[in-house]
């Protein structure tokens, strides 16, 4: 099975639960869609983070760059520069906010020595739709009891992919995931109803650990990525290792089609309450969702697609096939302020630095991105309810700056 991360996302988060794919469809066209900002129309460059985490942001991204090619070209719209370049940018980048410098030292800085591109379509500027994912926390334990009883499954024995390239260059980076019959025959994957109901995967699938809430585990699904606190004291860090390769359907659209949430009220977190208020009717919602997530373990995480370690307010996750990886990006989106009690009092403008260190299935088009908010309270509030419009730029050192 071809390696994958947390990226499944990374799937991630508000995207998946609203509308499988919730924002812009990539556009039918092959021209480019970053350019070049004159100076005029750089941005204010600030960060609301005082630069904390964005470090090791940056050496997450240098680490996975060092292991491609030197001469590897990666995209920024028209212009493409080498793998050993967005090194050195990121690197300059570094030295420079280790002093912590001030809004005017920062946009001095960049204006001297950085490239910016922004996404534009028929000569305008382009909003982001931006969404948040989180690492949540579960209880469980290593043996099945009452309490207990919902397993989290590593790989199946009986899961295979086709790569479909082999056969037409047309259908270059598609696959199909399925098992093999009796007959023999290839057949797609068991969908999360068969799942959950016959049972099929014990004895295919090793069963990871048993958690105590099926909701948690359809969540745990969704973020793709999360750490189970077991009953004997330990933990175990699990992550996303492959897909049944079945469609993702979004139970918070179908709650708000059959009008048992309103559309304005949604968000993870409603899903949850509508959930908690009627368990007779949990295993059918969950059921509209065929898409069955499957687990590894590792020792620290949580990872992105691109092997880097997330960190909690720098990293995003993009369309691989839009975006320069792992480069530095600027976005402009709002956050929560929350009262001691937990509750969101209002949504505040924000700007920072991150770094495109992910994707995922619902991740679709350039007018999509979603922030990784990190784990706790404070962060499945702000993924939970996450959905707004913004902006975002790449920065990439100037050729003949060095």
């Amino acid at each position: 099975m071809k390696k994958s991360l947390f990226c499944f996302i990374a799937a991630i988060a508000l995207s998946f639960l609203f509308n499988g794919c919730a924002g812009v469809r990539p556009p039918d066209t092959t021209e480019p869609l970053f350019f070049k900002l004159p100076l005029k129309l750089y941005p204010e460059f600030t960060d609301d983070m005082g630069y904390d985490g964005l470090e090791h942001g940056i050496l997450q991204s240098i680490s996975y760059l060092r292991k491609l090619p030197a001469e590897r070209q990666i995209k920024f719209g028209n212009d493409s520069y080498d793998a050993a370049h967005l090194i050195e940018s990121l690197e300059f980048f570094m030295d420079f906010i280790d002093r912590r410098p001030s809004g005017h030292e920062i946009n001095t800085f960049i204006r001297s020595n950085y490239l910016v591109y922004r996404y534009f379509r028929q000569a305008k500027s382009v909003d982001v739709f931006f969404t948040g994912y989180y690492e949540p926390f579960l209880k469980g334990s290593l043996k099945k009891s009452d309490e207990y009883r919902f397993p989290v499954y590593g790989l199946p024995e009986d899961l295979d992919e086709i790569d479909l390239s082999l056969f037409s260059s047309k259908f270059k980076g598609k696959k199909i995931v399925g098992r093999y019959t009796d007959e023999p025959k290839f057949v797609p994957y068991y969908e999360r109803s068969e799942i959950d109901t016959c049972k099929p995967l014990e004895q295919s699938a090793p069963c990871l650990a048993w958690v105590n809430d099926r909701v948690d585990l359809f969540f745990l699904q969704i973020q793709g990525s999360g750490i189970i606190y077991l009953d004997n004291g330990q933990k175990m860090n699990v992550h996303y290792h492959a897909s049944n390769g079945r469609p993702y359907r979004s139970i918070g659209k179908l709650l708000i089609n059959e009008g048992k949430v309103a559309g304005e009220d949604m968000s993870m977190q409603k899903i949850r309450e509508y959930l908690h208020e009627h368990p007779e009717e949990i295993q059918d919602i969950l059921n509209h969702n065929p898409s069955y997530i499957f687990f590894k373990l590792e020792e620290d995480g949580p990872f992105g697609c691109f092997g880097a370690k997330l960190t909690p307010g720098r990293s995003i996750a993009l369309e691989k096939r839009f975006f320069p990886s792992a480069a530095l990006a600027f976005i402009e989106a709002q956050k929560p302020l929350v009262d001691g009690e937990g509750r969101i009092m209002e949504w505040t403008d924000f700007s920072r630095f991150v770094l495109n260190q992910d994707t995922g299935g619902a991740i679709r088009g350039p007018g999509r991105a979603d922030l990784f908010w990190g784990n706790g309270a404070y962060a499945e509030m702000a993924a939970g309810y996450m959905r707004h419009t913004g902006s975002m730029c790449f920065l990439v050192l100037r050729p003949d700056t060095m």
